[in-house]
């Protein structure tokens, strides 16, 4: 039996779920068409669906006809959920355009067909609603050749020399046949219409169930059976949950077979399969395997998001169609924005099109969508799942840069016992290609392993650009050369100078701003052209030149969404109802108004933390920053870019000059930016209460432990800054009027404290309230001073320091943290108390003061002491005679 993946799409209104009903019906998989105006559509299951009478969500059913099995997709028809739909094509064998003979071809359907075109998928078209008056078979197919394809033909009536003219002209080997015979077999049709050359066109009426059975039957007659191959692939198209909240993640077999239990691997992922559902409708059947060409949902698999690609698929795909508005998310007073943002990522796991971004600037969740219908479903969604009552704020264009020039970004990260150096060639590409990555790097220079997680780390994020800080797109980006650390290199150290590398190539670059634009068609009365013609020249758009159609004048062309997103209301208003407007994503342009917009968003590249544009280098055991417009003054190896801006050969690459930096005789921390994240603050009693009980056999054999032999000549110091603040009277009273100056009294006194007790002495600062704060590292005098990243606490830090060290070397940690000091100790660390540390440093610098005055003491000297034997005697009897 012929298997088959067919989708079903259409614009708005035109029918769609209608003609989904009457394929089921006339198959027999179901005994009575249900209607979208009763709310008993088979495809409909959703209650949003029911009650809006439009689908939000692609479906599937699966039916039998003939010598066919057919798995039908039905997806969204609404702008506002186009992304769902594309995400389905890539799934398709074929896919089934649905038209209102009342309206004809409109601007979303242009837009479907030109997906269709990217996806090379054959198209099979019915002309629905053609029990309407008004409606005209022949004008309707002249519409469709002109704004569709000329290969579209009208396969109603198949019957004729002309029809079989009408398929010859489309391929010559079909010409040559038609002239000897006369007529067409049907293997040839088949192969010219999956090589998108002819579309068959049937018309029909699917609400009265006319010429739905002949439109089955021509899907069954020329559709031509599909060849799988033996090995192993799949696509995800859908993330979706069922009732009982399980993750389904739908797929097509593209090739082999996919068992139960079997494990999938994508990328470094890898997850099993518990279940195989096979669905129709709502419901489903469990499978054992599912054979090359099956539509299915697994469980079992909770990293897997559309796109993602499996055996010989993995690689995913780029979708065409992306949101162009941004909201504010208005939470209701008593919802934490901490506790919603999880719930919402959920959301945008199934629905990814929604782009949920927390604004770390401004502590808002924004989401970034297509239209305003799709904000009321998610305000629907969001209060159904989670009985939560969102609003929005105004709604914002979303912008995206791309650049001009070709460049050559550097980063280098070097901080002490760390190091990555990465180069990056930097190319604009062609508008709507997004974004590329390539290497030409030699494995000679970098390891593949190496080169993987460099270009893991380009695509495992948006890159901001450096006018607006909105995303970068239409650029590609070639991994040219890199260099790696035999001993301390680790995978952290690349993603750092690979993000420094996008950033110091972009501050480079001549940076272009875009925005996003719509493809209109106006049709208004001819007497108000003018005033159309006007509206579009403001609004900053363009247009070909006016077409008449009877009575109306109608202007194609483009303009930017920020300018026409509300014009449809103008529309309706000045033409007193007869004007009509359809509106489609072009894509991203440059931005007509770019100083004003970069003005008023007020971006500054050079104060964004979390996107630094610099790199950090050693010296001398301390590493420094240096600024992106000096970055390549410092760099070890050499320029990728011969001076007009080309790649260099292979043989021109490196210089192999580098030597490792001098280090200071001591063992730093070695992970120190490894941190736990997620350490939420109004938890943190509860995860001291849970590492009590981890830590009891730690403590219970903490003898042992520190018995250990440890490293000679190593010794550390950790105090816990704000511990012992607090916990000294003057320090205390000090930090009530001024925290600042009590954390430099203390630093003052660890550092002479430092000078008698000769350690490394680290004292930590808690941080983790910052915001976007990263962990810093900074010499004070003799002393090292950390102050820990955001999410992040200062007995976090210790503790794991004691964990890597404490075994190894003499490690004493000062703090009076209860918990904290059974941890410490056992790790096998020394202990000292608030108190205890007080008495030392005060014992310290008593020491002090008496060595110096011993020490001046004995330093003291006298005039007579200089002089000989018998000067002195002189002086002596000069003294005498003087008195």
């Amino acid at each position: 039996m012929k298997r088959l993946v067919i989708g079903i799409l259409a614009h708005v209104d035109a029918g769609k779920t209608t003609l989904s009903e009457g394929l089921l019906y006339e198959s027999g998989s179901i005994r009575s068409m249900g209607r979208v105006d009763n709310k008993d559509a088979f495809l409909d299951t959703h209650e949003l669906e029911r009650d809006r009478g439009i689908t939000i969500f692609s479906k599937q059913a699966v039916f039998a006809f003939e010598d066919m099995e057919v798995t039908l997709l039905d997806t969204p028809g609404h702008v506002d959920f186009s992304a769902e739909m594309e995400r389905t094509l890539q799934v398709l064998d074929y896919a089934v355009l649905v038209i209102s003979g009342a309206d004809g071809v409109q601007g979303h359907t242009q837009t479907l067909w030109r997906l269709l075109k990217k996806y090379q998928i054959p198209v099979f078209l019915f002309i629905n609603k053609m029990d309407q008056d008004g409606t005209d078979k022949e004008l309707l197919l002249e519409e469709l050749k002109k704004y569709l394809d000329e290969g579209c033909v009208d396969f109603s009536m198949q019957d004729g020399g002309n029809f079989y003219e009408n398929i010859a002209v489309s391929d010559e080997k079909l010409l040559d046949e038609y002239l000897e015979s006369g007529k067409i077999y049907t293997g040839g049709v088949r192969e010219v219409i999956s090589e998108r050359k002819v579309f068959p066109c049937f018309f029909g009426s699917a609400l009265k169930s006319e010429g739905v059975h002949e439109f089955l039957k021509g899907i069954e007659t020329y559709t031509r059976e599909i060849e799988y191959p033996a090995e192993f692939g799949a696509k995800v198209f859908k993330i979706s949950r069922d009732s009982q909240g399980n993750r389904l993640t739908h797929l097509k077999i593209t090739g082999g077979v996919l068992k139960v239990k079997a494990v999938l691997k994508s990328g470094d992922e890898e997850e099993k399969v518990n279940q195989i559902r096979i669905y129709s409708g709502e419901k489903y059947q469990t499978a054992d395997e599912a054979q090359a060409g099956t539509v299915c949902a697994v469980t079992g698999l909770t990293k897997t998001k559309p796109g993602h690609g499996f055996g010989m698929e993995e690689g995913g795909f780029e979708p065409a169609l992306e949101p162009v508005l941004t909201y504010k998310v208005i939470l209701p007073e008593g919802t934490s924005a901490s506790v919603m943002l999880p719930k919402l990522r959920q959301l945008q796991e199934e629905e990814p099109e929604l782009h949920i971004v927390w604004n770390e600037e401004l502590q808002e969740i924004q989401v970034q969508i297509m239209g305003e219908v799709q904000l009321e479903i998610l305000k629907s969604l969001i209060e159904e799942r989670f009985d939560t009552s969102i609003e929005f704020g105004t709604g914002n264009i979303v912008y995206k840069e791309t650049i001009n020039n070709t460049v050559e970004g550097v980063g280098h990260f070097e901080p002490l016992r760390h190091y990555a150096e990465v180069h990056l060639l930097m190319e604009p590409l062609e508008p709507g290609s997004g974004l590329q990555f390539d290497s030409s790097c030699s494995e000679d220079m970098l390891d593949k392993n190496w080169q993987r997680l460099v270009l893991t780390h380009l695509q495992e994020r948006e890159h901001p650009g450096v006018l607006t800080g909105s995303a970068v797109t239409d650029m590609k980006i070639t991994l040219a050369a890199g260099r790696a650390h035999l001993k301390h290199t680790e995978g952290g150290d690349f993603r750092q100078a690979t993000y420094r590398a996008v950033r110091q190539g972009l501050k480079q670059a001549e940076s272009v701003l875009l925005e996003p634009y719509y493809e209109f068609r106006l049709e208004v009365p001819q007497q108000m052209v003018g005033r159309a013609m006007s509206d579009i020249e403001r609004m900053s758009g363009s247009f070909e030149n006016p077409q008449t159609e009877g009575e109306m004048s109608v202007l194609a062309g483009s303009a930017p969404v920020s300018e026409m997103c509300d014009y449809q209301k103008e529309v309706i208003a000045y033409t007193k109802g007869q004007g009509r407007l359809f509106c489609t994503l072009k894509g991203y342009e440059p931005c007509h108004n770019a100083k004003e917009v970069i003005e008023k968003v007020g971006y500054d590249s050079e104060r964004d933390v979390k996107n630094p544009t610099g790199s950090v280098f050693c010296s001398h055991g301390a590493g420094f920053t240096v600024s992106w417009d000096q970055v390549k003054d410092y760099m070890h190896l050499d320029s990728q870019l011969n001076s007009d801006g080309g790649n260099l050969n292979e043989d021109d690459t490196v210089r192999q000059t580098y030597t490792e930096e001098e280090f200071i005789d001591t063992e730093e921390i070695d992970r120190i930016i490894e941190q736990t994240y997620f350490a939420n603050r109004k938890q943190k009693s509860g995860w001291k209460k849970k590492k009590l009980e981890r830590t009891i056999e730690d403590y219970k054999s903490s003898v042992s432990r520190a018995a250990v032999k440890k490293t000679s000549g190593k010794k550390y110091l950790l105090v816990d800054g704000y511990n012992i603040i607090f916990a000294w009277d003057d320090l205390r009273e000090l930090a009530k009027a001024n925290i600042d100056a009590a954390r430099g009294k203390l630093l003052d006194i660890m550092s002479n404290y430092q000078g008698l007790r000769k350690c490394e002495l680290i004292v930590v600062f808690d941080a983790y309230r910052v915001a976007g704060h990263d962990t810093e590292i900074l010499d004070y005098h003799n002393i090292h001073v950390v102050y820990t990243k955001e999410a992040e606490t200062a007995d976090q830090y210790i503790e794991k320091f004691a964990h890597e060290h404490g075994r190894k070397y003499d490690v004493t940690v000062a703090t009076s943290d209860g918990l904290e000091q059974i941890i410490i100790r056992g790790q096998g660390c020394s202990l000292l108390s608030a108190r205890e540390l007080l008495e030392e440093v005060n014992l310290a610098s008593q020491k002090l003061r008496e060595e110096y005055l011993d020490k001046q003491k004995k330093e003291r000297r006298y005039l007579l002491d200089s002089v000989s034997e018998e000067e002195r005697e002189k002086l002596r009897n000069l003294k005498e005679t003087n008195e």
